[in-house]
């Protein structure tokens, strides 16, 4: 496809500070202007100041001008607008307000990590020595951005802006609520969920294996039990190993790995899910808060960052 990556996300908070601290004991490198960078993926978060929680901003990569063309000229079908230059078109999703910049540039290559050597009946890929993943003691250090997850008052209209205006491609539907879409491999780089309100629900971040997830939590959970929402587990949609955090602003961050890859768009058929496959195949059950953030009275009355 055209599109090969999400590049970054920005996003806006009325905390900017604490937030910021949030982020970089999540692993992320601080950078100048409020940017934060990851392994392999380099600047891959911004935060903003916002009188609310929100998603400001998404930049997303393709290959060559001529998509931003196809892209321009597929925002012009549906009647929305866009500003283009040489290497950049950016257009403004009518409901959330969320920024969508789809630029010219290299595609993402990640330096392949040596699997990770697991033991198992019959099987010995690890003899005379513990497991990797209790002898590891550097801080967990996310490789990429995998994906951002917004909520919409109008389903049907995000959903369009985004795959049928930019060019994400859908690889899972879950019934009534969401559309899994892609704008690289990944199985999905942006999860649209229709909301009484438009939010960010989380931003969800590469590690290495389910070692990295588990000590990342740990890690973060250390003297700041608050911050757990939901984990340890795996998703059905993706398939990767999960487990969600929540920053002070109130959006929710993921540490995953092991993802479904999508090379081949023909050996691809999009599923639609119900029930509890729509979020999980195992784990504990998801709280309420995940489905319902515990901020969502304040986000739809305005009242969000008040006093804060």
């Amino acid at each position: 496809m055209s599109l090969h990556r999400l590049i970054s996300v920005t996003i806006g908070v009325p905390n900017v500070a604490e937030t910021a601290d949030y982020y970089a004991d999540f692993g992320l490198r601080p950078d100048t202007g409020g940017w934060f960078g990851t392994r392999d993926g380099g600047r891959q978060l911004r935060i903003v100041p916002s009188p609310a929680r929100r998603l400001v901003e998404m930049h997303i990569g393709a290959d060559s001008p001529d998509d931003l063309g196809a892209a321009a000229a597929r925002l012009d079908r549906l009647g929305v607008a866009c500003d283009r230059s040489a290497t950049t078109l950016t257009a403004v999703e009518p409901v959330t307000g969320v920024r969508a910049v789809v630029e010219v540039t290299p595609r993402l290559r990640q330096e392949p990590v040596p699997p990770t050597p697991y033991n198992g009946p019959g099987r010995f890929e690890r003899t005379g020595t513990r497991a990797p993943g209790v002898l590891r003691e550097e801080p967990v250090r996310p490789r990429k951005l995998g994906h951002a997850v917004l909520a919409t008052t109008d389903f049907a209209a995000t959903t369009a802006f985004f795959r049928d205006g930019i060019g994400f491609r859908t690889s899972d539907i879950i019934k009534d609520a969401g559309v899994f879409l892609r704008c690289s491999t990944d199985h999905h780089n942006l999860l649209v969920l229709a909301a009484p309100v438009c939010f960010l629900h989380h931003t969800s971040w590469q590690v290495d294996d389910i070692d990295e997830v588990g000590r990342g939590a740990s890690a973060m959970l250390e003297g700041h039990p608050e911050r757990h929402v939901w984990g340890l587990g795996r998703h059905h949609a993706g398939s990767n190993f999960f487990w969600y955090l929540k920053d002070p602003a109130g959006n929710f961050s993921e540490y995953y790995s092991d993802l479904d890859c999508i090379v081949d768009d023909q050996l691809w058929t999009p599923e639609t899910l119900e029930g509890a496959k729509g979020l999980f195949n195992w784990g504990p059950p998801p709280p309420p808060s995940f489905l319902h953030p515990d901020d969502l009275a304040e986000l739809m009355t305005g009242t969000h960052g008040a006093g804060r």
